[in-house]
């Protein structure tokens, strides 16, 4: 789907901001009063589409690279594959245009995304890390940001169904609630499985963070990883193989 949606202030920077955390592929580009956004599908396809998807809405916006303030990037957490393809896109269209990045994080996007479509101010946002594991974090809403109480992490389902037994989670949004169901115990909670509108709120997160000076150099740009070992290097493959036969 794409969009062009007015926003509030006049006195807005140009941004382009882009997050491949997910199954879903967003983009959205930020100038002044208007921004555009585009989400369509993306896992194995985000690194052949990210591309032709972030000139296709720039064209759509009228604005050049070189127009643009920063490019703001889905850090994660998120699937491994999908961290890497954003933060290196954006690192490399900020390298070429003299750019700084913003990094976002993914999961408070859902926060905001919820915020958007509920006006929940108090979310657990959980999503799917396959394994029996789950990428997840709350937030409060602080004014006009979100506030992570609980910082991303890898939960075990184990450990986050614990954790909501003792405290019972207000609102749940995330791809979690579809994949484990009833395994997750969310008791009454406001649940929000599928996203109102990803790339908007990556849009509204993207000039928040701009609008805060978060802005950085794009050298500084690094994906948030929370499962480092899930992909291995031939040589630490070879390694491990070497140390179950027992060679030294």
């Amino acid at each position: 789907m794409s969009s062009a949606t007015p926003l509030a202030s006049p006195h807005l920077p140009r941004l382009l901001a882009l997050d491949t955390a997910t199954e879903r592929l967003a983009v959205a580009v930020v100038d002044g009063e208007r921004q555009w956004v585009a989400d369509e599908a993306g896992g194995p396809l985000a690194s052949q589409r990210l591309l032709p998807l972030i000139f296709a809405v720039l064209e759509r916006a009228g604005l050049a690279l070189g127009e643009l303030d920063a490019i703001a990037f889905g850090r994660g957490p998120g699937a491994f594959t999908g961290l890497r393809t954003a933060c290196s896109v954006a690192q490399g269209l900020a390298f070429g245009a003299a750019l700084p990045v913003l990094a976002i994080d993914s999961l408070a996007l859902l926060a905001e995304d919820t915020f958007a479509a509920h006006g929940a101010t108090e979310v657990w946002v959980a999503m799917d890390a396959r394994m029996d594991e789950v990428y997840a974090a709350a937030y409060r809403r602080d004014g006009a940001q979100w506030v992570a109480v609980q910082a991303p992490a890898l939960w075990s389902l184990a450990a986050l169904g614990a954790a909501w037994q003792r405290d019972p989670p207000a609102c749940v949004a995330g791809t979690a609630l579809t994949a484990f169901g009833p395994r997750l115990p969310c008791a009454a909670a406001l649940q929000m499985p599928t996203p109102h509108d990803r790339a908007a709120a990556l849009a509204r997160l993207a000039r928040a963070a701009w609008q805060r000076g978060e802005a950085l150099d794009a050298a500084l740009a690094l994906p948030l990883y929370l499962r480092d070992k899930v992909a291995q290097t031939t040589a630490e493959r070879d390694a491990a193989k070497a140390a179950a036969a027992g060679v030294t």
